[in-house]
């Protein structure tokens, strides 16, 4: 069973390494999906696959890399389908 989750991260999550952080994160999670910068400085990102795994990304959103500072986590079910083992990307 498979899950597909989008979330929004607020704080200092921009220059500081976070969408790469996150991307390896979610390809050591065996997730796929992607994440992005938006202009207001939060940071967007969809992943899908185990729940376990959606579970631990989810966690570790919530404080991200050393060098970031995250005051809000919104975490929600979505429906976008993703393709299968197409791996974590960071999108521009």
């Amino acid at each position: 069973m498979t899950g597909v989750y989008r979330f929004r991260v607020r704080g200092r999550v921009q220059g500081v390494g976070f969408r790469q952080a996150t991307q390896r994160r979610a390809s050591q999670l065996g997730l796929d999906g992607w994440v992005r910068n938006l202009a207001d400085g939060s940071v967007e990102g969809l992943a899908a696959g185990a729940p376990a795994a959606l579970e631990r990304l989810r966690q570790w959103l919530q404080h991200g890399p050393p060098t970031a500072w995250v005051d809000a986590l919104d975490w929600q079910a979505d429906a976008e389908p993703v393709e299968a083992g197409a791996g974590y990307q960071v999108r521009r």
